[in-house]
């Protein structure tokens, strides 16, 4: 790689690995890093170094700081100011149990202790009129009370304060003078629904001085290119802006991912696909008819966050899952993993089985390919590091502990497919599964053919599609405002709101340098049958209520027509459209290809020879029967018998079953 051209990268950091993309002159090219979980930052100094640092022009990272430290309790010391009377809303909360008949369950404690969950004397309305005053010297006690409780960011979410932000903003005057990080829920999040209004402005504020600090580091020691960061959105935004609201990168690595994989499949002539990204920690699955799916109820650690989140469902098995035996005996695969350090066995230091060696073990998961080479896969050391974990003495083989590993973790994600496609009324028979992550070219046939799926689609460089998914995101902003009103009669209403709101997005787009024909904006409602307690999200068209009566009968198996409608929210999307990576068609070849050689491998508890590709050699109209495997640098494609393996126009590997 030559140092001297400008580029672009996009950088995502995993659990296991850093990966970088890198278009330079248009072309794309890939490679990868060890994860350093403890400095995630060293990572991908290590990776700009390689690449050339001093010719980026821009860097978009999808980070890791932020859930990792949600999921860990690493964050900030955080207080909260909310209206007098809801300092235990975080304590409270919806008063629903994740597990219903656990009678030995415990509740995770807040991220706000009780005592620095403080009241504020003031009162606002539904419809935003005070009927209390703001009390400026009580709360002048509340700050003097902050002052020595060495608290390093504070939370603001007043009753209602989605209608009239007034006594929010006082409040961050009166903070001022002690310098901290302050989050505002009618900045972060100004809607109805108060546990999950503060929920999601703690969220921020406790992960805020960590992630400034971070970004601030990392912007530093970044060439002059600027620095952007992927959103829990699919869009990217401002370092600057990251810092301030971290809450909306909670989902900033796994994003990118559905990103890249939508758009490559439409480039590709797929729009119904189900996104499988199989990492080395864990696998994300998310469901694209016709667009990628967007949820405002996301969740993380049972804790709710509202905002614009991809609707993305997360299980703990990917190639790094470390295998055990449950209480009851039974072997079971994650959520723990290896991570980077010490990393399965076969990276040469790790001590406990992951499905990274199990795949060795069945032959899968070849040393030539893996990383071009680069990093040695430490076969022999597997079998004595069982003999130490004592537990596998059980099974008559390694193969089939091995065998037994991969049908766990594949049910687990095929669960996992299952709740976003099954139980939201999707027919994933009815869709492609579109296949990316280092480790999921093994594990796709397997899933399409338990959940009777026609095709698989594995895309070019399919370990790093994350990360080239960052150089294909937008630059996205989202707005909301909550109204509760009927939604027959309510345009006069909804084109006032709207207006308001598209003012706020041309402005802030325009100040990031995109001229009017380059930002592109989306409009949405929140409606619900009045009475209900939780909303639909369809587009503004005409007939936007009867399309909410399509989307509820779909959704829940009837639809009410006669009942009357409630709009909850209006909700408006700006895009400013950036500059993407081209995917171009390649010529048919006429020569088929062929294997580099045959090996031994595991397939459906039987030995069996089967052929060796490298997907370099491969071209458009190649087409490969199963059994083979079809390595590369990011990834590993198992074609089991019975599968065929045809290779599109775009270079996609496309697998159906004979």
């Amino acid at each position: 790689m030559s140092p001297k051209s400008i580029f672009r990268v996009g950088v995502d950091t995993g659990g296991t690995f850093t990966d970088f993309v890198i278009v330079r002159n248009g072309e794309i090219e890939i490679f990868k890093e060890l994860s350093t979980p403890q400095e995630p930052e060293e990572a991908i100094m290590k990776g700009m170094a390689r690449a050339g640092n001093s010719a980026a022009s821009e860097v978009i990272h999808g980070s890791t700081v932020a859930t990792n430290a949600l999921l860990e309790r690493k964050g900030a010391r955080t207080a909260l100011l909310t209206t007098e009377g809801f300092e235990d809303i975080l304590v409270i909360g919806r008063q629903t149990r994740r597990e219903l008949y656990n009678i030995f369950v415990t509740r995770p404690d807040p991220l706000v202790p009780a005592g620095l969950r403080m009241g504020v004397r003031e009162r606002t309305l539904y419809d935003g009129s005070i009927a209390t005053p703001l009390d400026q010297d009580h709360l002048q006690t509340l700050i003097n009370r902050l002052r020595s409780e060495n608290v390093e960011s504070v939370a603001v979410c007043l009753l209602y304060s989605f209608a009239n932000t007034e006594h929010e903003n006082k409040v961050l005057c009166a903070l001022e003078p002690l310098r901290l990080r302050v989050s505002l829920s009618s900045r972060i999040l100004p809607e109805y629904r108060e546990y999950e209004r503060t929920s999601t402005t703690v969220i921020n504020a406790y992960l805020a001085p960590l992630m400034s600090r971070y970004l601030r580091q990392l912007t530093e020691r970044l060439p002059h290119g600027s620095l952007r960061v992927m959103q829990s959105n699919g869009g990217t935004m401002r370092a600057k802006t990251a810092a301030d609201a971290p809450v909306k990168t909670i989902l900033s690595g796994p994003a990118g991912g559905v990103v890249g994989a939508f758009h490559v499949a439409q480039a590709c002539g797929y729009s119904r696909v189900i996104t499988f990204d199989m990492g080395g920690t864990s696998t994300d699955v998310s469901l694209c008819d016709g667009d990628v799916k967007v949820t405002h109820e996301g969740q993380i650690d049972g804790m709710p966050i509202g905002i614009s989140m991809m609707d993305i469902h997360t299980v703990g098995a990917g190639g790094g899952s470390i295998a055990e035996l449950d209480a009851g005996g039974a072997l079971k695969v994650g959520p723990q993993s290896a991570g980077a350090d010490p990393g399965p066995i076969c990276y040469g230091k790790g001590h406990q089985l992951t499905v990274t060696d199990a795949n060795v073990i069945l032959g899968r998961l070849l040393p030539r390919f893996f990383l071009g080479g680069t990093m040695p896969l430490a076969k022999a050391r597997i079998e004595p590091a069982l003999d130490m974990l004592g537990w596998t003495k059980q099974w008559r083989s390694v193969e089939e502990l091995a065998q037994g590993v991969v049908d766990v973790v594949n049910n687990n994600m095929e669960q996992a497919i299952r709740l976003i496609s099954v139980e939201r009324g999707y027919d994933p028979r009815e869709f492609a599964l579109f296949c990316f992550g280092g480790a999921g070219g093994l594990h796709a046939t397997h899933l399409a053919e338990a959940l009777g799926m026609r095709r698989v689609i594995v895309p070019q460089f399919p370990g790093a599609l994350s990360a080239l998914g960052l150089l294909l995101a937008d630059v996205r902003k989202d707005y909301s405002q909550t109204v509760l009103i009927n939604a027959a009669g309510s345009d006069a209403r909804v084109k006032t709101l709207f207006a308001a709101l598209y003012s706020v997005g041309m402005a802030e787009l325009e100040a990031e340098g995109f001229k009017k024909n380059e930002i592109h904006r989306i409009d949405s409602l929140d409606l619900r049958y009045r009475g209900q307690s939780y909303e639909l999200t369809v587009p503004l068209v005409a007939d936007f209520i009867e399309r909410f009566h399509k989307a509820h009968e779909r959704r829940y198996g009837y639809a009410n027509r006669g009942r009357d409608v409630e709009l909850v929210n209006v909700r408006t999307t700006f895009l400013g459209r950036t500059a993407k990576p081209k995917f171009s068609k390649t010529v048919k070849q006429r020569r088929g290809p062929e294997p580099l050689e045959r090996q031994p491998c595991w397939i459906d508890r039987r030995r069996v020879r089967t052929d060796i590709y490298d997907r370099a050699i491969l071209g458009h109209g190649h087409v490969i029967q199963g059994p083979a495997i079809i390595g590369e640098y990011s990834s590993t494609t198992l074609v089991p018998p019975g599968f065929r393996c045809t290779v599109d126009a775009y270079l996609n590997l496309v697998l159906e079953s004979n």
